[in-house]
């Protein structure tokens, strides 16, 4: 039997009785709905190989290859390999991918729907996912700032907004030109407010990461406003954190949450397999 059992105030919920290698197709349904409800569950002590997490991946519709290929997994491109760890000089993995508050493809067009983390290695301390649910924070705004706000236009770029130092550990991981050409990474738009694309809810779509300004409006001022709702949006009280032992699984709905990894020590080895999975598809 699942369950799910809310573990933030607003979002987020451990999922038991799942066994994610196994799911037919009524239990993927109840999880389709407590992912809806919930924005970010958790499965813990999963036994997944690469083409089973793959598999339950695709669940939930088309996942696509990060641009940064050279961390891809060796045989599926599919799975994006998070790791500071380091063999024979060479990284396994991206090492600190996406610590900064950001959406994931928030620089696609198509944007993501589902980005599901699966935990290989756990390291001793950090490494923990936040979150910031974005419908609520959209929900208490007041009606004046609703208005304000509603009908905006967000400029988006591959990048972190606020740490462009690509020497930060915070910065976004560039890619270099051949990916750039090959991903057709330019300025693309998206709605500040954006109802979401299988509940119809609005909330705050991309509001720190890659959102570098807004249509019709100045810089200054663009950048003001972006980093005032990023400021209000996550608010403790609307975070959830979600620690990784070993096995567990996290998946969380990118049209509906921020999220930020935290750093690790370098020396504390760390190693997760990530799928993103685009919109325009209905999961089934």
């Amino acid at each position: 039997m699942l369950t799910a059992r809310r573990t933030g105030n607003t979002m987020g919920a451990e999922v038991s009785g799942a066994e994610l290698a196994r799911l037919d197709d009524a239990a993927f349904q109840q999880i389709l709905a407590m992912f809806l409800e919930h924005k970010v569950l958790v499965f813990r002590d999963q036994k997944l190989t690469a083409k089973q997490f793959l598999a339950w991946a695709n669940r939930f519709g088309r996942p696509e290859p990060h641009v940064l290929d050279q961390f891809h997994h060796s045989e599926h491109a599919d799975i994006l390999v998070l790791s500071n760890v380091v063999k024979d000089g060479k990284p396994l993995g991206l090492a600190d991918g996406g610590t900064y508050w950001h959406s994931d493809y928030s620089y696609l067009e198509i944007p993501a729907r589902a980005t599901t983390l699966f935990s290989i290695q756990a390291p001793k301390a950090g490494g923990n996912t936040l979150f910031a649910d974005q419908v609520a924070a959209y929900d208490d705004l007041p009606e004046s700032a609703k208005r304000r706000i509603d009908s905006a236009v967000v400029l988006h770029h591959y990048g972190n907004r606020d740490d462009p130092d690509p020497e930060s550990r915070t910065s976004a991981y560039m890619p270099d030109e051949r990916q750039k050409s090959k991903r057709g990474i330019r300025f693309i738009t998206h709605p500040l407010v954006r109802r979401h694309p299988l509940t119809g809810r609005k909330g705050l779509y991309a509001v720190s990461g890659t959102s570098m300004g807004i249509a019709g409006m100045p810089d200054d001022e663009a950048l003001a406003l972006l980093r005032e709702l990023a400021a209000h949006s996550t608010q403790p009280k609307y975070q959830f954190t979600v620690f990784y032992g070993v096995g567990d699984v996290a998946i969380w709905d990118n049209a509906a949450v921020l999220h930020a990894a935290t750093l690790t020590d370098p020396d504390d080895p760390r190693t997760l397999w990530r799928i993103t999975i685009k919109e325009a598809e209905r999961p089934g």
